[in-house]
């Protein structure tokens, strides 16, 4: 049976904390250089917030912003997701604080973990709920503070994250209008180990002996991932497009997770997308986890390049393993 409603991305808010983190700043806290992080992620700042701030703290301004575009009061939400793996608590979530603070009276609200595919995991959930006629707005936010789950004694992460969180807002509209056309997901659990957070849930008790390894710090198996990363990414946006009977002629904007310009590049070549099409902006902001897209869909909204009718596939990969792709029309109808 025939959805009755298609689920419209139709506004987008971002919000990034002041302080940047710049790759001179890091070459005083770690072994590396400038040229280093450049050639290897094409990184050369991130932004980082002050200790003690919660995801919250960014994602109230970013809802704010969204809606404000929207033109939309919070009253009429009728659920928030919010994609995260840092915040502001276990318990209560953050989207339950964000849903209290926008002043969302009518809405539903919880936390969707998905690492670095977090966001197209809720966007997908968000269309789930509209699609089958259980919701007709629904805010979906996507963000991190990463810099909390960082040991910037390890060079080897410490340089790939920062702090940022974006959010976009989902309407009801016509069933043949613009909106989310599809989307695929995937998992892996074989390869848990490669990207992990040892020490952050029943698993793993924060003794001392556990934090002083580290254990509550991300730990990479960074050869493995960048491999799995590329091919997945491409692998899953050939698999969508094929599905929905399209191909790259198709695609007016490729919004990939800002985890390295050496995944985001062969993955835009892969599907044979020229760079011009593709939003980059891991060199000021790095990987914000769950908050990539969502950030650079805004920037992409703020130079103009995402607009009404703009055509655009989102790609994700992240620890889990998890990887997903979405494609969708921009706009309401």
């Amino acid at each position: 049976m025939p959805a009755a409603f298609r689920a419209q991305c139709v506004a987008v808010g971002s919000a990034l904390p002041e302080r940047r983190l710049t790759n001179a700043d890091l070459e005083r806290m770690v072994e590396t250089n400038d040229e280093w992080i450049v050639s290897r992620t094409g990184i050369r700042e991130r932004r980082i917030a002050e200790p003690g701030t919660g995801l919250s703290a960014l994602a109230l301004p970013a809802a704010r912003q969204c809606l404000e575009r929207a033109g939309v009061s919070a009253d009429t939400l009728d659920g928030i997701i919010v994609a995260t793996i840092s915040g502001d608590h276990v318990m209560p979530t953050t989207a339950n604080l964000l849903q209290h603070q926008l002043g969302a009276s009518k809405a539903f609200a919880y936390d969707l973990l998905n690492a670095c595919n977090g966001f197209v995991a809720a966007l997908s959930t968000a269309a789930a709920f509209i699609e089958s006629g259980h919701a007709k707005r629904m805010l979906v936010v996507g963000g991190d503070i990463m810099s909390t789950l960082i040991d910037y004694r390890d060079r080897n992460t410490c340089i790939l994250f920062g702090d940022g969180c974006g959010a976009v807002l989902v309407e009801a509209g016509p069933a043949d209008g613009p909106g989310i056309i599809g989307f695929e997901l995937h998992s892996d659990g074989a390869g848990a180990a490669d990207l992990s957070i040892p020490c952050s849930g029943s698993a793993e008790i924060p003794t001392p002996e556990a934090l002083a390894r580290g254990d509550q710090f991300v730990k990479q198996n960074g050869r493995t991932v960048f491999t799995a990363a590329v091919r997945r990414m491409s692998e899953v946006c050939v698999s969508l497009l094929g599905r929905l009977s399209l191909t790259k002629a198709d695609i007016d904007l490729l919004v990939p997770h800002q985890a390295n310009l050496r995944i985001i590049e062969p993955t835009a070549t892969r599907l044979g997308v020229p760079m011009d099409k593709v939003v980059v902006n891991i060199e000021r902001v790095a990987n914000t986890t769950a908050g990539t897209i969502p950030l650079a869909l805004a920037d992409a909204f703020a130079d103009g390049r995402l607009k009404n009718g703009s055509r655009v596939l989102l790609v994700a990969f992240g620890g889990g393993l998890t990887w997903g792709a979405l494609y969708l029309t921009w706009g309401r109808a």
